[in-house]
């Protein structure tokens, strides 16, 4: 099992590495991601420093931020969007300090959801508004698996967002097939080597297991194929527009709660 102080330098470096790169691009878009990084890096990993009341915390708050930028693409009702976010608080809480009861959570989130529509009588959109909000707490009460993960869960982070910036670069410099049809601009030869790089991070900060090696090379391009069907069905580009060069935290975070999904059942 690794730990935070021990990932700390691995982090440092790749922050520094990540600025020479973006520097040398010459991409204003890189430029200003790379300063977003800087400044939400320590916030993120100091919160883990903490242990599991930090993470649950830095957890909740992914949560209700994606809850939010969720229930702005699909025109969720406030009143279903304050659901929402009550279930994916309760679930990390539950992960925190009941973790027998997550599944119980879970199921009581998801009947609480149905009760929106059920008690408002929404004979034209009850069934939309219930499905959306039921895919909601699926996808958004996973960063919840991030508390009994610990500097695991950081792990995987990392290497999903290595995967992820070398994927981009290389489906760029390579060309090739797309990937799908959800997402075009992506190629085969992106991913694959973006799964080469995820597992090289992997190995390099020693947490190479089978399942984390699933996870990443399988579930981080998932992730991001689910957000951008997520995404076209909604007619919008970005999940929201007020993080600097990234649009909204799931198009940051998209590929990572894949992974986590994937590295639950395998585990």
């Amino acid at each position: 099992m690794t730990s935070v102080a021990a990932l700390a330098p691995y982090l440092g470096g790749a922050l520094v590495l990540g600025g020479v790169a973006a520097a040398a691009s010459r991409r204003r878009e890189l430029m200003v991601r790379w300063c977003a990084w800087a400044l939400g890096m320590p916030l993120v990993v100091g919160a883990f420093w903490l242990g599991r009341p930090g993470t649950a915390v830095i957890a909740a708050a992914v949560g209700v931020i994606g809850v939010l930028e969720y229930g702005g693409m699909l025109g969720l009702r406030w009143p279903d969007r304050a659901m929402l976010a009550t279930a994916v608080v309760a679930v990390v809480g539950a992960a925190w300090l009941a973790p027998g009861q997550v599944p119980r959570t879970i199921a009581v989130g998801a009947l609480a959801m149905a009760a929106v529509p059920l008690l408002s009588g929404d004979s034209d959109h009850g069934l939309r508004q219930l499905g959306t909000g039921l895919l909601g707490l699926a996808w958004l009460g996973l960063p919840a698996a991030l508390v009994p993960l610990g500097a695991t869960g950081l792990a995987l982070f990392v290497a999903v967002s290595v995967a992820d910036i070398a994927a981009y670069f290389a489906g760029r410099k390579l060309g090739g097939p797309p990937l799908s049809p959800l997402s075009p601009a992506k190629r085969w030869s992106g991913t694959v080597a973006g799964a080469a790089a995820g597992l090289g991070t992997l190995a390099l900060l020693s947490v190479a297991t089978w399942q984390m090696a699933v996870a990443v090379a399988v579930g981080g391009p998932a992730g991001d194929l689910l957000e951008s069907m997520i995404k076209r069905g909604a007619g919008t580009k970005d999940a929201a527009g007020w993080l600097p060069g990234s649009g909204g935290l799931l198009d940051r975070i998209d590929s990572l709660l894949i992974a986590l999904a994937v590295l639950l059942v395998l585990s």
